[in-house]
């Protein structure tokens, strides 16, 4: 027998022992279902009951079997295959990413948020860059513009108010009984100012 043979055997007995649990537990949930069945429900969960009692009467008897081949084993080969499992500090692979998990969750995060809030701080604590006199000289300008613009609206929107009060209170005045209406002026007629110019 090799250490590879060994280790062989240990994965096995692993495997085993996760089938008689999980074999033990569906057998205690049925047990559990079985108080509230009737009928034919009740015979089937008995007979589901009866293969799961032989399961785990085999997997008790191979797990018994690998633990003779594991105790035939030399000695020396069962403790070359727990140290070559086994990590630095006695520790196996499960144990290492457990502790790698926890050291990065409460040592390896609060120390990323630190210099993450250090860098927003610099970042916030710039000074402002001082304004310069021309700037201040634009924005009066600005505002001056901007005031000058608001009376011109003003102006154009007292008009248009004026214009509109004129044409819906009708301005106009009516005529008096027997007054006539303006007659429209009649022009002369192009071509003859045209040729009493040139007669001219």
């Amino acid at each position: 027998m090799t250490s590879r043979d060994v280790a062989a055997l240990r994965a096995r007995g692993r495997e085993l022992s996760n089938q008689l649990q999980s074999a033990t537990s569906r057998r205690n949930t049925l047990a559990g279902q079985l108080e509230d069945a009737d009928g034919l429900n009740k015979t089937g969960i008995e007979q589901r009951i009866t293969l799961l009692d032989q399961r785990i009467l085999g997997l008790e008897r191979d797990i018994a079997y690998n633990g003779q081949l594991l105790a035939s084993a030399p000695a020396s080969l069962t403790s070359q295959t727990e140290v070559a499992t086994m990590g630095p500090m006695g520790l196996n692979p499960g144990q290492i990413a457990g502790i790698t998990i926890v050291g990065t969750i409460f040592v390896a995060f609060p120390i990323a948020l630190a210099f993450a809030r250090n860098l927003w701080k610099r970042a916030s604590h710039h000074a402002a860059p001082p304004a310069s006199p021309e700037s201040g000289q634009r924005m009066e300008r600005l505002e001056q513009a901007v005031d000058a613009i608001a009376i011109e609206v003003e102006r154009i929107s007292e008009g248009q108010r004026f214009m509109t009060r004129l044409l819906t209170e009708g301005s106009a005045p009516a005529l008096s009984v027997g007054q006539k209406a303006a007659e429209p002026v009649r022009l002369p007629d192009r071509d003859a100012v045209r040729a009493s110019r040139e007669s001219a």
